[in-house]
C-alpha cells in the first residue's frame, strides 16, 4: 500500500480523532479548567527509571511529560489546569506505544483521587459519544487475549480494585511494598515469572504484573487499579497512616492502560530524596542521568494539596474506535514521518 492509500484508509480514524479532541477540550472548558502550554524542550525531563528522554540539543531534552512545568503553574496559583500536548519517549514502540504521542494531563488543586476518577469516566464517555461508539465498544482480539467479538460497556461507574488484591488473585502472592529486592525476586518465582538473578524490586514486580495481572484488566469493565506499593511511588504521596502504600491509580480498559494518576507529593525534602535515589538507580543501570529540577523542588514549597493525572489520548482513541494498534489512530507513525 502506497502512502496515499494508507492515508486514505486512515480517514475515518482521523475524523474520529478530531471529533474526540473537540469533545475532550469541551469537557475541560465546562469544568472550568485553564488550558496551558509549557515548554517542549527542557533541561530536566525526569528521573523515572523506566523512561528515557530524547535529546533536543543545547543540553535540553524533549519532554516525557509536561508535569514539572505544570506543577510550577499550580504553585503560582493556577489551581485547575489541563494540557494536551505531544510527548516523547526514547525506545518506545509497539502495538500500544510510539516514541511521539499525545498526552492529556490535568491537575486539580484541593481535589481528591475520586475527582480524577470521575473525570476519567466522563472523558471516556464524551470521546465515545463523539465518535458514535457509546455505550459499548468492540475490543479487537489482539487486545482481548485472543477472544473474538468481545464487547466492553463504558457506561456506569468503572470497577475499582487494588494492586495487592490483584497480585493475590492472579499471581497468588502477597506484595506488601516493604520487601527487599531478593524477597521480591523470590515472590516473582513463586508467581511463575522469570526474572534476572539481580533484578531490582521494581523490575521483578512489573514482570509479575505484566505476566499475571495485566492480561485480566479492563476486559469486562474499565477498571481503576489503586493503592500502589511505596517502591513505585514516583511523585505520589503516601497514604495517610500507611507508609508502604501511595496514592496512585492506573486506569485499564479494553486491554489498554489509559491513565496514571497521583495524589501529588508536595514535600520538597522527600521529593529530593526520591530524585536522588532514582538518579543513583539510573547510574547503576547505565542509563543517562538528567539534572534534578531545582525549580520544581522550589515550587513544591508553594504547591497546595493536589491530584494530577496523565491520560494517553491516542490510546483513548484506540479504545473508542476499536483500533488494534496505536498506528491506526495517527496520521503518521514515527517511521512514516
Amino acid at each position: 500500500m502506497d502512502e496515499g492509500e494508507r492515508l486514505a484508509a486512515r480517514r475515518p480514524a482521523l475524523f474520529a480523532r478530531a471529533k474526540a479532541l473537540r469533545a475532550v477540550r469541551a469537557y475541560f472548558e465546562a469544568q472550568g479548567f485553564l488550558e496551558v502550554e509549557t515548554p517542549t524542550r527542557v533541561f530536566s525531563p525526569g528521573q523515572e527509571v523506566h523512561l528515557d528522554a530524547i535529546p533536543a540539543g543545547d543540553g535540553r531534552f524533549l519532554i516525557t511529560s509536561p508535569e514539572y512545568h505544570m506543577k510550577r503553574l499550580l504553585a503560582a496559583g493556577y489551581d485547575r489546569i489541563v494540557q494536551i500536548c505531544r510527548c516523547f519517549r526514547r525506545g518506545e514502540e509497539g502495538q500500544h506505544h510510539q516514541p511521539e504521542f499525545t498526552m492529556v494531563e490535568w491537575y486539580r488543586a484541593h481535589a481528591s483521587m475520586d475527582d480524577l476518577m470521575r473525570d476519567c469516566e466522563a472523558l471516556v464517555e464524551v470521546a465515545a459519544r463523539a465518535v458514535g461508539s457509546w455505550p459499548a465498544v468492540g475490543v479487537p482480539a489482539s487486545r482481548a487475549g485472543g477472544a473474538e467479538g468481545t464487547a466492553l460497556r463504558l457506561d456506569g461507574p468503572f470497577a475499582r480494585t487494588t494492586v495487592r488484591g490483584l497480585m493475590r488473585e492472579h499471581a497468588g502472592i502477597e506484595v506488601g511494598g516493604g520487601e527487599t529486592a531478593a524477597e521480591m525476586r523470590r515472590l516473582a518465582g513463586q508467581a511463575g515469572s522469570r526474572v534476572a538473578d539481580d533484578a531490582a524490586w521494581d523490575d521483578a514486580f512489573y514482570q509479575v504484573f505484566l505476566d499475571r495481572v495485566e492480561p485480566h484488566l479492563g476486559l469486562s469493565r474499565p477498571t481503576f487499579v489503586l493503592d500502589w506499593p511505596r517502591p513505585l511511588a514516583a511523585l505520589a504521596r503516601c497514604k495517610p497512616g500507611d507508609d508502604l502504600t501511595v496514592e496512585r491509580f492506573e486506569l485499564y480498559a479494553g486491554g489498554l492502560e489509559l491513565a496514571n494518576a497521583f495524589g501529588e507529593l508536595v514535600e520538597p525534602a522527600e521529593q529530593r530524596e526520591r530524585f536522588e535515589a532514582e538518579l543513583e538507580t539510573r547510574k547503576s543501570r547505565g542509563q543517562e542521568v538528567y539534572p534534578i529540577d531545582e525549580k520544581l523542588l522550589a515550587a513544591l514549597h508553594h504547591l497546595p494539596p493536589t491530584s494530577g493525572i496523565a491520560l494517553g489520548f491516542d490510546r483513548l482513541l484506540m479504545l473508542v474506535t476499536g483500533a488494534s494498534t496505536i498506528r491506526d489512530v495517527m496520521a503518521f507513525a514515527h517511521d512514516e514521518a
